[in-house]
């Protein structure tokens, strides 16, 4: 039967759908805009919001198998919810949900306790779930380069507990290959969970060098002070999401996103590869 893909057109959505064709699946996506769904005509493009009920119920018919990612928004919450209720209602059971890497700790970060309200949900309903958590995206990085380019300043503040920082392309192939697992098996399987890391954990000054290495000249880290990195992105986002970044910078600095026993393994066996490094996207952006 059908998986559909929420989010298909971001960083990591669009990778789970080519991941998906590459496996022969029946793909239907949802989205806002499809001008932005440049997708092979196979996968099925249904027209819709997460907060828009007939839409989704529209979307829904004809499916098993659902990859639910909800962006960073100030009614993520209520989106995810609302998603959730909806399968439920219309009989879809087996779910590959994006969460993030400690979820349940950060319980004053927006972004996590949203998703760990939306884990608990996967739960109590007996859903037949995985839950993935990655940690911080490489990709992200994307956002920063003209600031260390141009000033000479990695201006995150990462702190040095250290973050295994992921590539989205890793996060995507895992979801696929669990989308698949689910769909083909015969009757539900266990809730499972899965942190998503890289392969290094990396502090802010190792970052700096990398950067400094692949540049060729210096560049310096700026700081764990988070203070500043909130008004920078107040300029271009708005400022409860510039907010929210330094509650999520905060527990960069205190805690890390440090991968646990085993994670790596599991991952590198998964995949059947090496994971991306954070080396390997710079080496991309610097010569991009």
């Amino acid at each position: 039967m059908t998986i559909l893909v929420t989010g298909a057109t971001g960083r990591v959505g669009r990778h789970v759908v080519e991941q998906l064709i590459n496996r022969d699946a029946d793909v239907r996506v949802l989205t806002r805009d499809p001008t932005r769904a440049n997708f092979p005509a196979r996968v099925d493009v249904a027209l819709g919001d997460l907060l828009d009920i007939d839409s989704v119920r529209s979307a829904f018919d004809g499916v098993r198998t659902l990859f639910l990612l909800n962006a960073v928004s100030g009614d993520e919450f209520t989106q995810s919810i609302i998603t959730l209720n909806l399968a439920r209602e219309a009989g879809i059971e087996r779910i590959v949900y994006l969460s993030v890497f400690g979820a349940d700790a950060a319980v004053n970060v927006p972004h996590f306790a949203v998703k760990y309200g939306a884990e608990r949900m996967l739960e109590t309903f007996g859903f037949s779930a995985t839950i993935l958590r990655p940690t911080y995206f490489i990709d992200n990085e994307a956002m920063v380069k003209d600031v260390i380019v141009q000033h000479g300043v990695y201006p995150m503040p990462i702190g040095n507990k250290g973050v295994a920082m992921v590539d989205a392309r890793d996060i995507a192939e895992v979801a696929a290959i669990e989308l698949i697992r689910r769909d083909a098996g015969p009757d539900k399987l266990p809730i499972e969970t899965i942190n998503i890391v890289g392969p290094d954990t990396l502090t802010g000054e190792v970052i700096a060098a990398i950067w400094s290495e692949v540049l060729g000249r210096p560049i310096a880290y700026g700081g764990d002070d988070p203070a500043g990195f909130e008004q920078n992105m107040g300029a271009f986002m708005p400022r409860w999401m510039a907010y929210e970044m330094r509650l999520m910078a905060e527990r960069y600095v205190s805690h890390g996103m440090i991968p646990e026993p085993g994670d790596i393994d599991r991952l590198t066996a998964l995949l059947g590869r090496p994971l991306h490094s954070y080396r390997e996207a710079v080496n991309a952006l610097a010569t991009a």
